[in-house]
């Protein structure tokens, strides 16, 4: 059930990844800054229903196909009638973990149709696994996520990835006057400090995609669980991020405002 209801068949190892990470963003938006909208839309009242997530990054909580057999797998049923008799946290939960698993059963679908061999299997596996699952993205327990970042200021504008501000700042620790020998010294260590703090910039994954840290794009880090996320994920500019004191992403603020 795929949005516009028109045939998606992606054939090769990279278009079903495109496909699988089209996909898992939208199921990410559902369950974390959508969550309020997917809460809504999980009636008890309703009928069995299902969380679709689309290559197009959007998501759709809507009946199971009709047709037997479905066209794709499909995913787990009946999602709104446990909303209500349990934590909203283990709910959310729960649907994340059925989501991950329906997101592998799609992809590896795909892969079987179109005859992928043992080495793009294993190829696509990799891929896939890269990618923080939603249930971690959704529960905080990505431990990728978990590094120290108390290098950076606590403050949430200082906190934005900006690579021009933070290369401007390097700089300014070594532009004063020494003695030619120190100077070539003092290079050196800063260029030791810029590698290392790249690696570590690229290691830093989303928290709301998945996706790795580049330079040409905005970041924020939550004060809360400390995690980074795409301005463009969590709808924070640049100019807004300058006004906010403490920021906290979807997932803390949920928590906070049901505490």
């Amino acid at each position: 059930m795929d949005a516009g209801g028109a045939a998606y068949n992606p054939r090769t190892v990279e278009e079903v990844f495109r496909d699988f990470k089209g996909r898992r963003a939208g199921m990410i938006k559902a369950l974390t800054t959508d969550v309020q909208e997917f809460y809504r839309l999980c009636d008890p009242e309703k009928e069995n229903l299902c969380l679709y997530g689309h290559p197009n990054e959007h998501w759709e909580v809507n009946l199971p196909a009709e047709e037997v057999p479905p066209e794709l797998p499909e995913p787990v049923l009946g999602i709104n009638f446990a909303r209500d008799g349990m934590a909203e946290k283990d709910w959310l939960s729960l649907v994340a973990v059925h989501s991950d698993a329906w997101l592998l059963a799609v992809a590896f679908f795909f892969g079987a149709r179109f005859g992928f061999d043992k080495p793009d299997r294993k190829r696509l596996f990799n891929m896939v696994n890269d990618l923080p699952t939603i249930f971690e993205v959704v529960s905080g327990t990505d431990k990728r996520q978990g590094r120290d970042k108390s290098s950076v200021s606590n403050n949430s504008s200082n906190r934005s990835k900006s690579n021009s501000k933070r290369g401007s700042d390097s700089r300014a620790k070594y532009s004063k006057a020494v003695p030619k020998d120190e100077e070539e010294e003092e290079e050196g260590v800063e260029e030791e400090d810029e590698d290392a703090d790249e690696d570590e910039q690229g290691e830093t994954q989303c928290g709301a995609c998945g996706e790795s840290y580049a330079a040409d794009e905005f970041w924020i880090c939550c004060d809360l669980c400390e995690m980074w996320f795409h301005g463009k994920c969590v709808k924070i500019t640049p100019a807004r991020a300058e006004h906010i004191k403490q920021y906290k992403c979807p997932s803390c603020s949920n928590k906070r405002a049901r505490a």
